[in-house]
């Protein structure tokens, strides 16, 4: 999504609390562009001041967001344990399904020890021509892959339930997580990249934990076996097999190294090839509008191409590494074949003890080259581990409430400051009353401070100045579930679920509301018409985002969630700018039903929807211009009355002089002004 050029750089992340958020808030944070968030002034360092004044602000703050999560190569290595350890902590809770799994394996391996002993007992029973002894090989030979059989599904059944388990946990332990970390996390990062980590690296967990763990059981506990064979059927000649062991390990060390990095990457192609896919999903109608399905497949394609490249090269390395080391192998069994050829050797073993020996060897290049190819699964997985631990580890939004009260809706700015890591100021000292029960409009150009000063009342944002009050309480003080579920907002950027009509009404905690008193709600938003036109009426599905209804109708319902929820505190950030002209002046009158008795903020850029409003604040670059009533304000000449000629007169300059020194006067008795701000112009209703 394209950034707007004067919007400041991303704040710092708030720190941890253990508070939850509505997956609403979540979805709706996710859902919108990039936004301002505040920074904590204590943060700010004069060395990052400087970096911020010299680089682009937005993307310094993805920078070190991104940095943040970079492993330096020193701490690598114990990196990795940490993040191995960890994930084999998920284990604990089926310790049992492990000692079963190692049972399974260990029988299966055990039938691999047998196969060698029964060639024994085959070829001496041949060459000593002993009938008695011939008769049972079809009853060992089944007996042998009945018990084989047996052992492999215990070890794959329950490794598989343990794998399985394991991602189920994890995805629902990242997902609980994304519902309680702040709005900055969002804004930082991509929501392609957030549900990479959800889908992609969770399972990739799974190689690194689950399948690594199965397959060194397995074949590792194979390999002792056949060894431990070796070892007691000629301890001399076996020990010519440990002479490949150090130069085996040096390759996998190499290459875990390689497979490490080429992971780490394949990781970060997955995330931006889901994040291309969100965005043209998402905006399919902006691609197919302006023709970009030229430059979406290029960019689709130039990704996919990458994530090709760093794929092929996890299979050059495996396509080296395991013939290398089947390379070593086979030259150390040549030896250990050469040397049992000898007369010397051969001479004192029956032929079945030879070829039992010589089978048992052979036996080994399966499993090991099995647990050399664990190498590639098993940094896979880690690389994967450390992305989803990072994301674990966020700091959660804080909640440093402790009250829950009964909000009345008297809210109160205090000298209130919101600044940004590039210098940039929200707002600066900025004081408002707002007595509960009083509809305040809020106008002014972009960037003035207007959806900034709304956020500070949800605490999405943190001022880094000043008091904020409600009923004269800090809000610090309220409990952030206690504080949100008394706040309603409409925005002109409404959140839907693929979900029926009624529950979209009655989302979160308002599934509890009756049908009768959803019915209500979507009465007083114009919206039970065109829901009872509906096949299914309020049980119908809507689609994804509400996309199989109109813009006015999406807005209708988000409206009529407002209404229900029926909190003293409410909202209207351009509530009807995607209704015509008829469906506005219904839900205008709506709401100004429901805004009787209770506390109402409206951000509005169409300023004749506002007149009626008890009060209108004028803002800009972060102060209060002017306050006082419609009449009050064009009575003063001052810039509201600029602002609202304009919006009738399309001929107008676009920068009108000043009022006079004799209304600036007049002014001053309703209003706070600063000589050094430009004249307003009325923003687009698509920024702020």
């Amino acid at each position: 999504m394209p950034r707007e050029p004067n919007k400041p750089s991303l704040p710092h992340a708030q720190t941890p609390s253990t508070s939850t958020t509505s997956s609403s808030e979540m979805s709706a944070s996710a859902a919108q562009p990039r936004r301002n968030t505040p920074m904590s002034s204590k943060k700010s360092s004069p060395a990052s001041a400087k970096s911020d004044m010299t680089t682009d602000p937005v993307l310094t703050a993805e920078t070190a967001v991104a940095s943040s999560l970079t492993v330096p190569m020193s701490s690598a290595a114990p990196l990795k344990r940490k993040t191995l350890w960890r994930l084999l902590s998920y284990l604990k809770p089926y310790w049992w399904a492990l000692l079963l799994t190692i049972l399974g394996f260990a029988i299966n391996s055990a039938t691999e020890i047998w196969i060698a002993k029964l060639l024994q007992y085959i070829t001496d029973a041949v060459n000593q021509n002993d009938r008695s002894r011939q008769n049972w090989f079809p009853i060992l030979i089944i007996a042998l892959f009945f018990v084989r059989g047996v052992g492999s599904f215990l070890g794959n059944y329950y490794s598989a339930l343990i794998s399985r388990n394991l991602v189920y946990e994890l995805r629902v332990e990242v997902f609980n997580k994304l519902l309680r970390l702040p709005t900055a996390f969002y804004l930082a990062n991509p929501a392609g990249t957030i549900s990479s980590k959800l889908i992609f690296d969770v399972e990739q967990v799974t190689a690194a934990s689950t399948d690594s763990m199965k397959t060194v059981l397995r074949d590792g506990l194979t390999v002792v076996g056949l060894i431990g064979f070796l070892l007691y059927s000629n301890w001399r000649l076996t020990l010519i097999l440990f002479l490949v062991i150090p130069p085996i390990l040096w390759l996998i060390r190499v290459a875990s190294k390689r497979y490490l990095k080429l992971s780490k990457g394949i990781q970060e192609t997955m995330g931006d090839v889901s994040h291309i896919t969100n965005e043209v999903i998402g905006g399919y109608q902006v691609v197919k509008n302006y023709s970009g399905q030229a430059y979406e497949a290029q960019r689709f394609d130039a990704t996919s191409k990458k994530n090709l490249r760093q794929g092929m090269k996890v299979v050059v390395t495996n396509s080296i590494n395991t013939p290398a080391v089947q390379l070593l192998m086979a030259m150390a069994m040549s030896l250990v074949v050469w040397l049992a050829l000898r007369p010397a050797v051969i001479s004192d073993i029956t032929a079945g003890q030879f070829i039992s020996y010589i089978a048992a060897a052979g036996l080994l290049s399966k499993p090991v080259r099995s647990l050399t190819d664990i190498n590639q699964k098993l940094q896979k997985g880690l690389a994967a581990g450390e992305s989803i631990f990072a994301l674990l580890d966020e700091p959660e939004e804080k909640d440093t409430g402790i009250l829950a009260p009964v909000i009345h809706g008297q809210v109160s700015l205090d000298k209130v400051t919101l600044a940004y890591p590039d210098g940039t100021v929200a707002l600066s000292d900025f004081d408002l009353d707002i007595k509960a029960g009083e509809t305040v409009a809020l106008v002014g150009r972009s960037g003035a401070g207007k959806s900034s000063l709304v956020n500070l009342l949800t605490r999405a944002l943190q001022p880094t100045g000043g008091r904020i009050c409600i009923d004269g309480i800090p809000i610090d003080d309220i409990k952030l579930d206690s504080l949100r579920s008394q706040i309603a907002t409409v925005s002109q950027q409404v959140v839907l679920f693929n979900a029926t009509v009624a529950h979209n009404i009655a989302y979160g905690s308002l599934a509890s509301k009756s049908r009768e008193e959803l019915i209500a709600a979507a009465k007083a938003a114009f919206a039970h018409d065109f829901i009872m036109k509906l096949p299914q009426g309020y049980d119908s599905h809507i689609g994804a985002e509400g996309l199989q209804l109109s813009g006015g109708q999406r807005q209708r319902l988000s409206i009529a969630r407002a209404l229900l929820k029926d909190a003293p505190i409410l909202i209207l950030d351009e509530a009807t700018s995607a209704l015509d002209n008829e469906s506005e002046y219904y839900i205008q009158q709506a709401l100004d039903n429901v805004m009787k008795d209770r506390t109402t903020i409206v951000i509005a850029h169409r300023l004749t929807t506002i007149e009626s409003a008890d009060r209108i604040a004028v803002l800009d670059g972060g102060r209060l211009l002017e306050i006082g009533t419609h009449s009050e304000l064009m009575a003063a000449a001052g810039h509201y009355a600029q602002m609202y000629a304009r919006d009738f007169n399309n001929e107008a300059p676009f920068e009108q002089p000043l009022p006079s020194s004799t209304s600036q006067a007049t002014a001053a008795n309703l209003v706070k002004t600063d000589a050094s701000t430009a004249p307003l112009e009325n923003e687009d209703s698509t920024s702020r």
